[in-house]
């Protein structure tokens, strides 16, 4: 029986830390139509939570995901037209994009936390990510071309944007698999660990992140994204500044204390 969106994408959240599951070991991880809405609400829902303060994105039983559901592309197309839809590989396209969208639009730090295969549109979604930290085991790739799919053009940018044109074509024209030494070479995994390593290090890394300003991160998110002016860095130092975040972190460094964040 396949399992409910619910259980197929889950979230637990503790001390600030959101970490996103994906769960269908049986298939790897695959992505299915309904869990790619699901991720997308999900992902909606903790960027408006104020508890949470870093979002780990992660695969069940060792494996990251294997990407799309191929299955279900093999169902018949929709009648195009007035009251059709999209066929099966454009609409699972459509909701795969959303939801890395939602994934790279998410205002706190993502990490993807990855073990074994990562693939596809679950490559999609790890590239999404602010960084990704990889097992010695983890496999990279990104397959259209096994299958006759165009990747979207928003998804090749980011990936060129991450990797530079030449890996980004080397990954898209031979849709080969890069393991982890490469990845962390060419810049697709920040961070490489031993398998009983890896938990823990995303783990350690996640609470350094919840210990520093949520709105230093914020601002720095958004111009590394190139979505920063003069005017919203302006912008984003007087907030500093009228939320006492600034005054705060100057006294715990000449106190020798931990900060003590308005939004932690």
């Amino acid at each position: 029986m396949e399992p409910s969106p619910e259980s197929a994408v889950r979230v637990a959240t503790a001390d600030g830390v959101a970490t996103v599951t994906l769960h269908r070991p049986a298939k790897r991880n695959a992505m299915t139509p309904a869990m790619w809405r699901r991720l997308a609400d999900l992902l909606t829902g903790l960027a408006e939570d104020d508890t949470v303060r870093v979002l780990v994105l992660t695969g069940a039983e060792g494996t990251f995901s294997a990407g799309a559901d191929i299955a279900a592309l093999r169902a018949p197309a929709h009648a195009p037209g007035p009251g059709g839809g999209a066929a099966p590989a454009e609409e699972q396209q459509t909701l795969a994009v959303a939801a890395e969208e939602a994934l790279a639009a998410f205002p706190k730090p993502t990490l993807a936390a990855v073990r074994g295969h990562c693939v596809g549109g679950g490559c999609q979604l790890a590239v999404a990510c602010d960084l990704r930290f990889a097992s010695e085991d983890a496999l990279f790739g990104i397959t259209p071309a096994k299958l006759g799919i165009v990747y979207p053009v928003t998804s090749t940018e980011r990936l060129v944007r991450l990797v530079g044109p030449a890996t980004a074509k080397y990954l898209l024209f031979s849709a080969e698999l890069i393991d982890a030494a490469r990845a962390l070479r060419s810049g697709l995994a920040d961070e490489v660990h031993p398998d009983d390593g890896l938990e823990r290090r995303v783990a350690e890394f996640a609470r350094t992140l919840t210990s520093r300003s949520g709105l230093t991160q914020a601002a720095a998110k958004e111009a590394a994204d190139g979505r920063g002016t003069p005017q919203s860095a302006e912008r984003w130092r007087r907030a500093a500044a009228a939320s006492g975040e600034t005054a705060e972190g100057v006294a715990a460094f000449l106190e020798r204390r931990p900060p003590r964040w308005a939004r932690a």
